[in-house]
């Protein structure tokens, strides 16, 4: 695999070829980053030299994804409290003139 395939996912804002920082990527891009070292990694042309590097890199982009995945279901836990709470306000009214 050349080294063009995994570059455009870790091309930097300033067009350097340096991995963009795991906070600046979205989640898609994260996941399609990895996907992309996955197959670098799977392929019988593997660089030896870049082997250590690419799976650091894999693993900010998996730490990366866990900490969004967190986030999500905690904001995901909140807006269903918030229902929860909308919705038994709205009972106990609905009660109370019974």
């Amino acid at each position: 695999m050349s080294d063009d395939t995994v570059s455009d996912h870790t091309r930097t804002d300033d067009g350097s070829d340096g991995p963009a920082a795991v906070a600046d990527l979205g989640y898609a891009d994260a996941l399609d980053e990895l996907d992309a070292i996955l197959r670098e990694l799977e392929g019988s042309d593997v660089d030896v030299d870049r082997l250590a590097d690419r799976v650091a890199r894999a693993a900010d982009l998996i730490g990366a994804c866990r900490d969004r995945i967190s986030t999500a279901r905690l904001r995901i836990d909140e807006v269903i409290a918030e229902l929860d709470a909308a919705s038994d306000l709205g009972g106990a009214g609905d009660d109370s003139g019974s």
